[in-house]
């Protein structure tokens, strides 16, 4: 065997260990970032609002838990002095059409009439009666009725 020239041992030896340095490479895997903690849950925050007003059959005089609603809804648009809202006068089923649209117009003035009494400006609430026409339960039971006989309140 020749022994091989210094200068391609000198060469050969580096090379081949660069060449299997090449020939070994793997792909490099950047490890993906952990993600963000999720956001804290939201407090909530519990603010008395517009709730509706219930009525007993055939009646439009308030009930006291009418009355207590009455109160809540009255500070709700103290705070709110730039809303307006509209009191929705609602009824059951039973009864003609003109008839219950008229207790809904004196179901809705009667919330109206009592908010204004707490000092609330007159102007910033309007009635509006659908008698039957928009029920909120549906169904032909004493559960379903006494659901839909309410004065609705909506913020504008």
């Amino acid at each position: 065997m020749k022994p091989f020239n210094p200068l391609l041992r000198a060469l050969f030896i580096p090379g081949m260990l660069f060449l299997g340095a090449c020939c070994c490479e793997k792909d490099v895997v950047v490890a993906p970032e952990p993600p963000p903690p999720p956001p804290p849950a939201p407090v909530a925050v519990v603010i008395p609002g517009l709730g509706d007003v219930f009525y007993d059959f055939d009646k439009s005089a308030l009930r006291s838990d009418a009355v207590a609603q009455l109160d809540t809804n009255a500070n709700w648009m103290k705070t709110n002095s730039a809303k307006s809202v509209v009191v929705e006068g609602h009824c059951d089923e039973r009864g003609t059409n003109e008839y219950n649209l008229a207790l809904g117009e004196r179901r809705a003035n009667a919330a109206k009439d009592y908010i204004v009494n707490l000092g609330v400006d007159a102007a910033r609430l309007k009635t509006v009666s659908y008698g039957e026409e928009k029920p909120f339960a549906a169904g032909s039971n004493e559960e379903a009725w006494a659901q839909n006989r309410r004065a609705h309140f909506v913020s504008e």
